[in-house]
């Protein structure tokens, strides 16, 4: 699991979602999280911080201040194993719009939904940033911040960095979008039709992403 949460933080700021201090991971141990410190860099050795999920340290330093949104996603999505926040550009970008990303592009079922909703702007490493996020993430795998950026899950180290990517390229794809006219959303029957598709695409019929780590 260390070396899990390690490989994702630093597999972030690689790709240019967390530069510096302006993003957090964690994975799920049975008695809480492994959690990146506060004012931690993906660039450097780190030591982790295992938290319970009401934010009491069981090992470590002080973990980030946004541990109560991480814990609120795991309480909220079972199958979450790890969680990714970053601000990223193109995600904080589209968030600063108080905008969620929409039905633009078929690719957006991947998150579990017809689209990613935005949770309304509230000060960082808050209890209520971490309830409004809970609510936003509901039934998702993602979801954006408010002027702040965005979070998502996965059940691997690896899904929750494709979540991450795949987030991040559809926001850039939508303001481009957005920046030549207005876009054509798809319907409710057309998402669905995809969502149908990704169920045989891939091998094995395993659905878009099967990597695992």
């Amino acid at each position: 699991m260390r070396d899990d949460v390690a490989w994702l933080y630093k597999a972030a700021g690689a790709r240019g979602l967390i530069v510096g201090s302006s993003g957090n991971v964690s994975g799920r141990t049975p008695e809480g999280m492994l959690i990146t410190p506060s004012g931690g860099d993906p660039e450097t050795v780190v030591d982790l911080v295992h938290a319970a999920l009401d934010g009491t340290v069981l090992a470590g330093g002080v973990p980030s201040s946004e541990w109560a949104m991480h814990a609120a996603v795991y309480r909220e999505c079972p199958e979450a194993g790890f969680v990714l926040h970053a601000h990223a550009d193109a995600c904080t970008a589209l968030a600063c719009l108080g905008s969620g990303l929409p039905a633009f592009h078929y690719m957006v079922v991947q998150f579990g939904g017809d689209d990613v909703r935005c949770a309304p702007y509230v000060t960082f490493g808050t209890q209520a940033l971490a309830d409004h996020a809970a609510v936003a993430i509901r039934g998702r795998s993602a979801c954006l911040l408010g002027n702040h950026g965005m979070i998502v899950c996965g059940a691997t180290a690896a899904k929750a960095l494709s979540a991450a990517v795949l987030l991040e390229t559809l926001c850039r794809q939508y303001l481009l979008a957005l920046s030549a006219g207005t876009p054509r959303l798809l319907t409710a029957r057309e998402m669905a039709d995809a969502r149908e598709r990704f169920k045989t695409y891939g091998p094995a019929g395993r659905g878009l992403d099967h990597s695992d780590r």
